[in-house]
């Protein structure tokens, strides 16, 4: 977590550190407005930065305070604004568990389910891949190659074969070989938000057919290094989509970290994972705690 927020803490703490002299700096309005003025460079957007910064008045104003106090009184504001409830993967009473990622194209989706199957196959499961972004040779063939290096079965259709068919049959194949999750790409763009909608409610309405309760989680990939241009590309797939969990990716690559903070509070949604790097095993479990440390601790 720390190396995958390297680019965002060192581009905060520089920023805030600037504010300091080695005598220490009083806690006044002019302090407070430019606390306030670099934690929005990181994306994290007025509101999550109002917050810290009000926090910092109530606890601080009127006293003169070192680099490290500060730090520490808004990591605890930002853990505290992350804590969520208990965020793995909910497993399935009976399997498979299925699972639909949905995202814009370039978010890092095809990427994310490949550590994502990674991680679950490491943890002791039986993972099945299904390359449901049909329309998109890269994504089936970048998949594929996830799938070979993990040792997990594939199903992939024909170019621009529906990727409903694609899902039943990747359902069907984990039930054939006793696999305990079933991880189903999805089309990372489509025309229309309805045409969106229709093709998700579409694969939702055939995947339920052969489990029930299917699918049990959808989560949205996300891509960190866009910023705040990722919560507007991501609202309609949000709404379209019945989201269950967030996947933030590229978190390593951006000195946006703080963009996790209007995720949380706009969509809220629990942040499921965050990916923290180009390697297969770059994923962990997000923590609202470790994130807090790895974003303003020195």
């Amino acid at each position: 977590m720390r190396a995958g927020l390297q680019k965002t803490r060192r581009a905060l703490n520089t920023d805030i550190r600037d504010l300091f002299k080695s005598e220490g700096r009083l806690v006044d309005d002019d302090f407070l407005g430019e606390l306030f003025a670099r934690l929005i460079r990181t994306d994290m957007g007025t509101g999550p930065a109002e917050k810290i910064r009000d926090d910092a008045a109530k606890r601080l104003r009127g006293r003169v305070v070192q680099l490290e106090e500060v730090l520490e009184t808004i990591t605890a504001q930002t853990q505290s604004m992350l804590e969520q409830e208990f965020a793995e993967i909910q497993i399935a009473e009976h399997a498979p568990t299925v699972i639909l990622v949905v995202g814009v194209n370039g978010s890092g989706k095809t990427t994310s389910i490949g550590k994502l199957a990674n991680h679950l196959s490491k943890a002791g499961h039986k993972v099945v891949l299904g390359a449901g972004d049909t329309f998109r040779a890269a994504a089936v063939e970048q998949l594929t190659v996830w799938a070979g290096r993990i040792g997990c079965d594939i199903v992939t259709g024909k170019p621009e074969a529906d990727p409903a068919s694609v899902a039943y049959q990747t359902v069907e194949k984990a039930i054939e070989t006793g696999a305990d999750i079933a991880i189903i790409d999805t089309a990372g763009r489509l025309q229309t938000q309805s045409n969106l909608m229709q093709q998700l409610d579409k694969i939702r309405r055939v995947i339920g057919k052969k489990v029930d309760d299917a699918p049990h989680e959808v989560l949205l990939v996300l891509d960190a290094t866009a910023g705040q241009n990722a919560i507007s590309q991501a609202r309609g797939f949000s709404e379209a989509a019945g989201c269950t969990g967030i996947v933030l990716a590229k978190l390593d690559g951006s000195a946006k970290g703080g963009v996790i903070l209007p995720i949380r509070e706009q969509f809220e949604l629990p942040v499921k994972f965050v990916g923290l790097g180009e390697g297969i095993d770059d994923i962990a479990t997000f923590d609202a705690a470790s994130f807090a440390k790895a974003l303003f601790a020195e």
